[in-house]
This record gives structure tokens, sequence and C-alpha cells, in this order.
């Protein structure tokens, strides 16, 4: 090999280097702004059979009901609608299971 051609394969892993440590980097960034967090909040959840957190996920489900108590209405209308509906659907099903 003659002095340019090393010279051109030394400058292709520089670049070749600087490239891929430039990807890893982009992929480490977007996993932790974009995915740390849901995967953080589905190992919670998938957690629940620890007793430590079934307490936090009551006293959570407590408070977000204490504070909907408060506010005038809790549900908007079109989800009043959508329950109704749903009600009347499933009183019907018991319906013709009594008969």
């Amino acid at each position: 090999m003659n002095q340019n051609n090393k010279t051109n394969l030394k400058g292709f892993f520089i670049k070749l280097t600087a490239i891929t440590f430039a990807i890893i980097v982009v992929i480490n960034v977007t996993y932790n702004l974009i995915f740390a967090d849901k995967l953080e909040s589905v190992a919670k959840l998938l957690s629940l059979n620890n007793q430590q957190n079934i307490e936090v996920v009551k006293d959570k489900i407590r408070s977000e009901m204490k504070r909907s108590l408060l506010k005038e209405k809790i549900i908007n209308e079109e989800d009043k609608v959508l329950f109704y509906k749903f009600y009347l659907k499933i009183k019907n099903e018991f319906q013709e299971v009594e008969k």
C-alpha cells in the first residue's frame, strides 16, 4: 500500500469511529428522554405484587377520588352519555340472564 492509501484508510476509520459514537449518543439520549419514564411507570404497574406498591396505588386512587369530589362536575357530558349507554347495555344483558 502506498502512503496515500494508508492516509485515506486512516481517515475512513476515524470517520467511522466518530459516526458510530454519534449514533450511540443519539440512541442513548433518545432512550433516556422518551422511553425511560414510560418504562419506569410500566415497571411500577408490574410490581403490584409488592405490598408497599399496592398501598401507594391505593393512596393515589383515594387522593384522586377526594380531589374529584371537590369538583362541581366529575365527568363531562360526552362521558356521561357514554357511561349511560354502557349502563343500559349491561342492564339489558343482565335482564336476559334472568329470563
